[in-house]
């Protein structure tokens, strides 16, 4: 299917033919490079990344965020992984993954993404299609991407070069929702790039495509996505915290209305990682950019955003309540990953019930096989323990639910507690009377 764009009286060719694709993923973490993976099985795929340890990593076979196997990547001969820009001068479908983060300040941090497109500016050719796959707010790719694409391309936008829009819906660790199997948003900035863009995801998603009507759209679609799984689970933390005062289980009353046909299942806790915690506030920034101020999602932040210190609080409270002295204890933090079984701590909450700790003058230990050390301290300060030893920790906070924590059993984690402690069950993995308190 040759794509053509009208221009006046002239027609001009636009797109090449998919079986012409040549694809680039640039950035390679937990979204672009299971995308690259899957798109080499159909197109030759070149993955970038800036970062030299990365190619390196992935070029000796291995993946340290664990969504790709050795296997997987001795298994796809139409893929090559590369830090240098010139080497993508022959390609002609570019996808942008890299990570939207937030400032200080819970502003959208579009510096890689600007980056991104300085560096894609650099190598677009006339003909070349742009898709993002990064979280942004709506109208980000139109009013941030499209003007650097131009201006450092010299290219016309929707004449020389075209952009797309699919936003990623990766789950980290999630090994039955793979990248496959989940149905894909796609849009396009004319109709005939749309039934590109379209096209080519269609061409490796089994599950299906569902195309957008414009850009925004599928800006908008990825964004509210993650915000109200974000509303859900401020509900049900605000329950919890009216539930401990009434002295009710909150996992009896959850069951209890769970019973009821059209109960959502939500359960109370941390809420991090790059999307949940994050796409909020993208959507919110931009509403108040055009003069309108959310109150409902801003209100689920901020309930979301303080359970940390209601966990570090509550368990200070518990530790005096047990005529445990607080200064100078020795508390065990199991786990700093932002979900179980995957080793990716970004926005991990779990920093926010250490950092607490520490301001009561609390010896904190955090504890976490699945995460790397230089990571950890890179990112957070910590220096993770590797060994637990015996009859050591005034108390102990189960905070991320990784199998190897919940295989140990409450009398396991216990072995490494004092005879008078604390345990405290974040995840609500042990019955309530194994532990001192649950959330």
């Amino acid at each position: 299917m040759l794509i053509v764009k009208s221009t006046g009286n002239q027609l001009m060719s636009a797109l090449r033919e998919l079986s012409e694709v040549k694809v680039a993923v640039v950035g390679l973490g937990y979204v672009g490079l299971p995308l690259a993976v899957e798109l080499s099985r159909r197109f030759p795929t070149t993955g970038f990344d800036i970062s030299k340890a990365r190619i390196d990593e992935l070029n000796s076979g291995t993946d340290r965020t664990l969504e790709i196997t050795s296997e997987e990547l001795a298994g796809v001969s139409q893929l090559t992984f590369t830090d240098q820009l010139e080497k993508l001068a022959g390609c002609n479908t570019y996808i942008i993954t890299v990570p939207t983060p937030l400032d200080d300040h819970n502003s959208p941090d579009l510096s890689a993404l600007k980056a991104a497109s300085t560096s894609i500016g650099s190598v677009l050719a006339t003909g070349d299609v742009v898709i993002y796959e990064s979280t942004v707010y709506p109208g980000a790719t139109e009013e941030v991407c499209v003007p650097i694409l131009a201006n450092i391309s010299g290219l016309s936008f929707n004449q020389d070069f075209f952009v797309g829009y699919s936003p990623e819906r990766i789950n980290p660790g999630d090994k039955e929702h793979r990248l496959p199997l989940i149905t894909k948003v796609t849009s396009g900035s004319t109709p005939a790039t749309a039934d590109f863009v379209d096209e080519l995801y269609g061409s490796i998603i089994t599950a299906g495509t569902h195309r957008a009507s414009s850009l925004k759209v599928a800006e908008a679609a990825k964004v509210i996505e993650n915000t109200q799984r974000d509303l859900n689970i401020a509900l049900i933390n605000e329950l919890a915290l009216i539930f401990e005062r009434l002295d009710i289980d909150t996992e009896e009353v959850l069951e209890a209305a769970a019973t009821k046909w059209n109960f959502l299942p939500f359960k109370p806790g941390l809420v991090g990682g790059h999307c949940i915690g994050v796409d909020p506030y993208y959507l919110t920034y931009k509403a108040q950019e055009i003069g309108y101020h959310p109150e409902v999602i801003l209100a689920g932040r901020r309930i979301n955003d303080s359970m940390g210190r209601h966990i570090a609080d509550r368990l200070i409270k518990l530790m005096t309540q047990h005529a445990i002295n607080v200064v100078d204890s020795k508390v065990l933090v199991l786990g700093l990953a932002f979900k179980e079984n995957c080793p990716d701590i970004r926005n991990t909450r779990v920093i926010d019930v250490v950092n607490v700790l520490k301001e009561y003058n609390v010896d904190v230990h955090v504890h976490d096989p699945w995460v790397s050390q230089a990571e950890a301290f890179a990112e957070y300060g910590i220096t993770l323990t590797e060994t637990m030893t015996p009859s050591t920790y005034d108390a102990v906070v189960l905070a991320v639910a990784h199998d190897c924590f919940v295989e140990m059993g409450s009398a396991g984690i216990k072995h490494f507690a004092k005879p008078q402690h604390v345990l405290f069950d974040v995840k609500r993995a042990f019955p309530k009377h194994e532990v001192t308190a649950r959330l």
